[in-house]
């Protein structure tokens, strides 16, 4: 025998750990197969085994003894661990035990004779069990004994049955897993020059595909050769370093991915240097030259890439050569390739190679997604090198003429177990017509079949897919429509799985370790649990396409999943509708759509499980269904600036008030053109750009549109026209400058990795108020020729001030001022240069930031301690990037130890007057060994000396701000502020500028104003504004953003800022400042007494009268309640409110429901119903302290009586809608081809509810056209005539009840829908066109579709003509015709044809003359005639044939060009099929067979020939008759 193994099945209530400990037990289970031998039982055996551990299977191979009788040396075979089936599928695991077999009572022997001896014993004794010793032990043993064997064995068969039915049902899913660390990385400390190995072992279905990563960038082995060393082999992967130096210090990652899943593992590497070794042998940070081994490499990057141009669909391939001297053998840079400042990873879409001296990026597949800034980086040990060049990508052709481009950047996020949101951004390309909306596909990972998860198109640009499986993979695309066509689709999406977030975070993040053990335990069976009420409800996003709710799962919701039922209610109602009926969800997301636009509703979710439903969650706050995301207002002022030959940069102003912002378009026109084409395909999110690929010497003018995911803005103001030619000194050469991004020094922003810590704004800033208040006069225009508010802006001037805030022992964090010429447009931000101080001689400067900054302080970061440094500091505004400050004292990098507060900074001083003003400042960064707790004020004389600083406060102030009062008129005053701690007071700030104690002409203060209404508010005026000046509230001198409190309103020179509702939150200093201009700025304190004075005012003016917005009314609501109700414009928590009928005081009880929301100031009542002594005067009266109000309403006679029944009516209906109903009752539709469709629109429905249709009362069965979707209900009725004239009446009904519509089209109801009918015919008609013919003239008009009862009129001057044998009218096929002989004098005139459809009528006319195209139609009717189309004859007038005949007639034709041949039956075209066959021979012999002749046959027929000369038709009658008739 070659092995014995026992399978041990890990099923549900057994312990692999008991398996473990069961090696003793086989012994004892071995030696019982002799005592067996003759009347063992082996089902017995087995049952035994299952009691004791697992299910035993006992198998034994006759393979493998015939292989160790052929085999001289028998190879044992690899040991396994998985135990499959017959279907190769895992079903457990499997020990192996018989391994030494000579410890075993069995004997096994290791000869190959002996082996062989045992075999054969084993399988005599398996032979054994059969029926005849079964039935030799039943005799010996007692009845109870048997009875109970017996119950065993059939429990065990019923088991092994049941366990081999269930692997047979197990699918491929069911065993693939995500991947799993068995064994996971550990992290290493080594010494340089030592190697190290990471590995881990890795479980997975199908084999995970393992990626390792070096702080989070993807190892490479081929790009540096001999470094790295990767391995895989039985699951177990490793990572080897070779020679580890400085640089290997990082944290290393093992990625494990396959379809189920992803899973990360983390692991450091701390590389440490032998004591004694020289400092300058560490890697020096990437800016400055060191030295590796001795050795200073020069990069150098030639024969560029330069900017590139391509289409969507094509390869682009992007090439540098890279010079690196001296060039030693083996080295191998580190070549990096950025997009938009994103580092690029090798994918499907972008290959990259390194040949030793060239580095290429492939983009294999260009989208516009690929447009962007590319950005070589080739770094050595040294330093590195950059170079930089845009590509743009223009649309594909559109595959219809006049389609859109094609949207960009899908994503999916938010994924969950049924549900996504897609996202994408617009195509800049339109087509020529706006886009109507888009269409979301979806694709299953694994198959090629696309499908479309919208019916409509939908224009924002965001969208939730819902309906996924869990558990499988997406990917996702969009394609955007307009009038003309479809445009092509998007790029795909990532892929996406389906599944519970909280799944895909546990399988990316860390596992349990691994403890050799497996457990597998089976939980009692617990009784079932209605899951509780869902948590947190609310609504994530609205548009008037869908809502998108949100919750979170119960707390107590048992062992089982659980799924959700969500719920809607229009608000005011409580009405709750179930929305997904029939399935519920299983994510805790989800998408409603098909609500009512401008509507309210609440909404709430439910659990359920198999023990049931659970109670309502807390329902949300109404939401009105619509767009709550606005359009982008347009860019502001766009001003272009020369770059190259080829190129301009354009510059605008951000859009104003833009929220969720995604960038900018920008499009170009040749002066003159009226032709606009899109500058770039890809969103910019910076406001200048550089637009390339202009014409030399053209002139241009240039516009910039705004969007985010609502939609495009409107276009910008047109910028002015500038000729395209270099500028002087060169220009900038790349594509774009996003945020001014601007080059320096050699690198491309946004590569180097100085990030700072410090906490300020790295985007496109608004400076806080305060900032502006130094923009005097000249802020708004350049100096010197041209100068004025049209001016291009010119660069600013360089800050100065350059102070240190903080040190500590890498960083520190410096200050500045601001510049004193700001260029004539706002400072976007500022950039740090530093430089090193070695012995007195200063570095080469090193960009600190690759960003700009907002504030005027910034942390520069990888500073080395105790060297010294000095910095400067550069402004931007939209003209460029200024000339950098002087440079900086040297200051030393070492950390402030000091216990006291350092300086405090960005001191501002504002609302200056002639005895006070305002000084703003803020805190200091380093703050001490504890907190700042207050601040002191310093003031002294401009030109006084240092001893006379004196101190405003004696007391510290814990605000950031002071206002001054002991100033003198006419003196010029500096300051300074201190911070103090615990420990003491801190150094002082840098001092202010000098000020000059005066109050400016014309300068105004905040004026308080309560109205008539009782608003109270607080009103500034400026004079002197600019066109960029804005008024800016602030509170406590922060600007207030908040509009909940207060709302500003401002017009041309003045603001408003209004309290919405006074109270004691509204304390506080309120102060506007104006920007652009010298200084003006007021400010208002608003105290307690203040609060209440004004309170009191207002309320004296407001309510002497409570004010009504509404008097009493009344309303019917759902269930045919009514509900009496008004609104109070304002009434205090204190008012009173009684109500009264007939001078009768109502009280709250369960005939009357009061309800006073004190928020809204409405109040009701309302009754469930109306009897007939509720018939009299309803009375509402108010008390607000001093001040009443009421309103009565008077319900008596026809109006109580008329309110009474639609309130029976709405119960009645309401009662009706909890069944299925008809939500828009039968009518009808007639379409431009002239069919009828019956609809209706029904409601409440499922799946049982069936729709019966009945005409006369018959029921309509078997139409094929009848359709059921979407709860709608069409009948379509192709062909209208007289027979379909009837009652038409449909019923919906199930088991909740039935409803009923009726649709009478008979008499008055059929004429109007003919008229109908003959008014589309009408409109169809085409102009009346004159030809010639044989007899004379005809005058014809063709339409869509004709109809026998259409009454048609035909008038000559006026008046109806009276037909004749000379002038005929007739209709063949769709042609309507007047057919006038032998034309005379007396003929001409003008001609109408007019249809009659109930109403006005249409006339169609045409003006027969002698002129014009009548005389035209005269003088070539001879050769119309000759080249006319004609049937020359050969067909007869009647035919008259026997039934099963066949018939074939042949008729001649001419005409040039070659007529169009038709055949007509009883005036319709008759289509070529089996049963008729026409054909056309030689240009002019036309013939018409009817295989087989039937009766239906009999009929007119025609044939009808026309070409562009005229129109001849010939008809006949063919009579079918049968054999036994004729007899």
């Amino acid at each position: 025998m070659n092995e014995q193994r026992l399978s041990l099945v890990a099923t549900p209530g057994l312990l692999v750990d008991d398996a473990l400990l069961c090696t003793g037990f086989f012994s004892f289970l071995f030696a019982q197969f002799e005592r067996l031998n003759r009347n063992a039982d082996k089902c017995m055996l087995l049952h035994c085994c299952t009691d004791t551990i697992l299910c035993l299977r006992l198998s034994s191979s006759y393979s493998g003894l015939e292989e160790s009788r052929l085999s001289p040396m028998p190879k044992r075979a690899k040991p396994t661990y998985l135990a499959m089936d017959k279907e190769n599928q895992i079903i457990g695991y499997v020990v192996p035990i018989f391994r030494g077999s000579q410890e075993y009572a069995s004997g096994f022997s290791d000869t190959e004779e002996a082996r062989v001896k045992e075999s054969a014993g084993y399988m005599a004794r398996r032979n054994l069990f059969t029926s005849g010793l079964e039935m030799e032990r039943t005799e010996q043993t007692s009845r109870k004994v048997s009875m109970r064997e017996s119950a065993e064995r059939i429990s065990l068969s019923k088991r092994i049955y049941e366990n081999e039915e269930h692997h047979k049902r197990m699918n491929k899913d069911s065993l693939m897993h995500a991947p799993e660390f068995v064994i996971k990385p550990r992290s290493h400390t080594v010494w340089e020059k030592q190697c190290v190995r990471l590995h881990c072992t890795v479980s997975g279905w199908p084999d995970p595909r393992v990626v390792w990563y070096k702080n989070n960038v993807t190892i490479d082995p081929m790009a540096h050769p001999g470094k790295y060393k990767l391995e895989s082999s039985y699951n177990v992967h490793s990572l080897e370093i070779n020679r580890c130096d400085f640089d290997d210090t990082a944290q290393y990652r093992v990625s494990a991915m396959n379809s189920k899943g992803e899973l990360s593992s983390f692991a450091s590497i701390v590389v440490k240097r032998f004591k004694g070794e020289v400092e300058e042998a560490l890697p020096m940070p990437r800016h400055g030259l060191i030295s590796e081994y001795g050795i200073t490499f020069d990069t150098h990057i030639v024969d560029g890439f330069g900017v590139s141009f391509g289409r969507e669909g094509e390869t682009m391939s992007l090439g540098a050569t890279v010079i690196i001297s001296p060039n030693l053998a083996r080295y191998q840079p580190e070549v990096q390739w950025y997009r938009d400042d994103v580092l690029l990873q090798p994918s499907k879409w972008c290959h990259m190679h390194w040949s030793g001296d060239k580095a290429t990026l492939t983009l294999t597949h260009l989208n516009k997604e690929d447009e962007g800034l590319y950005t070589l980086r080739i770094t050595t040990k040294s330093k590195y090198e950059t170079y930089s060049a845009y590509v743009f990508v223009r649309d594909a052709d559109a595959e219809v003429e006049g389609a859109p481009g094609a949207p960009l950047d899908v994503k999916c996020q938010d994924a969950n177990k049924d549900y996504v949101i897609v996202t994408w951004k617009q195509p800049a390309v339109d087509g020529g017509s706006s886009i109507l909306g888009y269409f979301v596909d979806r694709c299953e990972v694994g198959t090629t079949h696309w499908s479309q998860c919208n019916d409509t198109p939908i224009k924002f640009a965001r969208f939730p897919v819902t309906g996924l499986v869990e558990g499988r993979s997406y990917t996702f695309r969009v394609r955007a429509v307009n009038k003309s066509g479809m445009s092509r689709p998007s790029r795909v999406s990532e892929v996406v799985a389906a599944m519970d977030p909280a799944d895909r975070a546990r399988m990316r993040g860390t596992s349990a370790p691994w403890t050799g053990q497996i457990i597998v335990t089976e939980e009692e069976p617990a009784e079932g649990v209605v899951p509780g009420k869902p948590k947190e409800l609310e609504v994530t996003e609205a548009t008037k396409n869908y809502v998108v709710l949100s919750w979170k799962p119960p707390g107590e919701r048992g062992h089982e999943g659980i799924m959700y039922y969500v719920e809607k209610c229009v608000s005011g109602t409580d009405s709750w509708q179930r929305v997904n009926t029939e399935i519920p969800v299983k994510s805790p997301r989800f998408a409603l759509f098909d609500l009512a636009e401008g509507k309210a509703y609440s909404f709430r979710v439910r659990c359920c499980n198999s023990a049931g439903v659970g109670e309502p969650s807390e329902a949300t706050e109404a939401t009105t269904v619509g767009d709550k995301l606005d359009i982008p207002s347009a860019p502001g002022r766009v001003v272009p600036t020369r770059n190259t030959d080829t190129s301009v940069v354009v510059s605008w102003e951000a859009s104003r008030d833009a929220k969720e912002l995604v960038g900018y378009y920008i499009e170009a026109s040749i002066v003159g053109s009226n032709k606009f084409e899109p500058c770039n395909n890809k969103p910019v999110k910076g406001t200048r750009f550089i637009c390339h690929g202009l014409v030399t010497g053209e002139s241009y003018v240039f516009r910039v549109k705004a969007l985010n995911a609502a939609g495009l803005s409107e276009c910008s103001q047109e910028s002015e026209a500038i000729e395209v030619k270099a500028a002087i000194g060169g220009g900038i050469p790349h594509g774009v400058l996003p945020e001014w991004e601007l080059p320096r020094g050699g690198n491309v922003g946004g590569l180097t990795k100085h990030t700072p810590r410090w906490t300020g704004t790295h985007e496109a800033v608004q400076y806080p108020p305060y900032t502006m208040l130094k923009l005097n006069a000249q802020t708004g225009s350049v100096p010197g020729p041209g100068a004025g508010s049209s001016a291009v802006p010119a660069s600013p001037t360089p800050p100065y001030g350059i102070s240190v805030l903080e040190c500590v022992r890498d960083s520190m964090v410096l200050a500045w001022k601001q510049p004193t010429f700001i260029g004539g447009a706002d400072i976007t931000g500022y950039f740090v240069d530093y430089r090193e101080v070695i012995n007195g001689v200063p570095g080469t400067w090193h960009e600190a930031n690759v960003k700009a900054v907002s504030d005027r302080a910034y942390r520069v970061s990888d500073l080395k301690e105790n060297r010294k440094y000095q910095f400067q500091v550069r402004a931007a505004n939209m003209a460029g990037v200024g000339i950098p400050s002087l440079p900086s004292g040297t200051f030393v990098c070492e950390e402030w130890t000091i216990a006291v507060p350092g300086p405090p900074h960005d001191l501002q001083v504002t609302e200056v007057r002639a005895n006070t003003l305002v000084l703003l400042y803020k805190p200091p960064v380093y703050q001490g060994r504890d907190p700042v707790n207050g601040f002191y004020i310093d003031i002294k004389e401009a030109d006084a000396e240092e001893e006379a600083w004196r101190g405003v406060n004696e007391k510290a102030v814990l605000t950031n701000y002071m206002k001054i009062k002991t100033l003198k008129e006419g003196e010029t005053y500096v300051f300074r502020v201190r911070a103090q701690n615990k420990a003491g007071v801190g150094k002082a700030s840098e001092p202010t500028e000098p000020v000059l104690a005066e109050t400016k002409p014309g300068t105004t203060e905040i004026v308080v104003d309560v109205d008539d209404d009782g608003v109270i508010s607080m009103n500034f005026a400026c004079s002197n504004l600019t066109p960029d000046s804005k008024f800016v509230w602030s509170k406590n001198y922060e600007e207030i953003t908040d509009d909940t409190r207060i709302t500003v309103a401002t017009s041309g020179g003045k603001s408003k800022a209004t309290f919405n509702m006074l109270a004691e939150d509204d304390i506080g200093i309120y102060s506007c400042a104006v920007t652009h201009t010298d200084g003006a700025c007021s400010s208002y304190t608003l105290s307690a007494e203040e609060l209440k004075k004004l309170l009191e005012l207002s309320h004296d003016h407001k309510f002497p009268i409570i004010p009504l917005k509404t008097e009493l009314a009344v309303e019917l609501q759902e269930k045919g309640r009514i509900r009496f109700w008004l609104q109070a414009e304002k009434i205090s928590a204190n008012g009173k409110i009684e109500y009264v009928f007939n001078d009768n005081s109502l009280s709250q009880g369960e005939k009357y429901k009061m309800n006073f929301n004190k928020d809204t100031g409405v109040i009701e009542m309302i009754m469930e119903s109306l009897l007939p002594e509720d018939e009299g005067t309803f009375t509402f009266q108010l008390q607000d302290g001093k001040a009443t109000n009421q309103s009565s309403l008077v319900l008596i006679g026809d109006v109580f009586k008329g309110l009474q029944k639609e309130s029976a009516f709405m119960r009645k209906e309401w009662h009706r809608k909890q069944g299925p109903h008809f939500v828009e009752y039968l009518s009808y539709e007639v379409t431009p081809e002239c069919c009828v469709i019956l609809k209706c629109k029904v409601g409440n429905i499922k799946k049982e509810t069936v729709a019966l249709w009945y005409k006369d009362g018959r029921e309509v069965k078997g139409d094929e056209k009848l359709t059921f979707t979407e709860g709608v209900l069409n009948l379509e009725i192709a062909q209208i005539s007289k027979k379909d004239a009837g009652v038409y009446e449909i019923v919906l009904k199930d088991d909740r009840g039935q409803d009923t519509s009726t649709l009478n089209l008979t008499e008055q109801g059929f004429r109007d829908l003919m008229n109908e009918v003959f008014s589309n015919i009408a409109n169809s008609s085409t102009a009346l066109k004159i030809q010639s013919t044989d007899e004379g003239i005809r005058l014809y008009s063709f339409v869509s579709y004709y109809n026998e009862a259409l009454q048609v009129t035909w008038h000559h001057k006026d008046s109806a003509i009276a037909f004749t044998d000379r002038i005929k009218s007739g209709v063949v096929g769709e042609q309507l015709w007047l057919q006038i002989t032998e034309p005379t004098e007396k003929d001409k005139g003008k001609y109408a044809i007019e249809f009659h459809d109930g109403k006005g009528g249409l006339k169609r006319t045409v003006e027969l003359s002698g002129q014009g195209e009548a005389t035209a139609e005269f003088q070539m009717a001879p050769y119309f005639l000759y080249n006319r189309a004609r049937v020359a004859g050969g067909l007869p007038d009647v035919v008259t044939i026997q039934e099963l005949k066949a018939l074939n007639l042949t008729c001649n034709i001419s005409g040039e060009p070659l007529p169009e041949v038709v055949w007509l039956k009883n005036e319709r075209e008759i289509v070529s099929d089996g049963h008729y066959v026409m054909k056309l021979e030689a240009g002019k012999y036309a013939s018409f067979t009817i295989t087989t002749v039937n009766t239906t046959d009999s009929g007119k027929y025609s044939i009808l020939v026309k070409n562009k000369y005229g129109t001849e038709s010939a008809d006949f009658t063919v009579s079918v008759f049968s054999p036994d008739s004729k007899k």
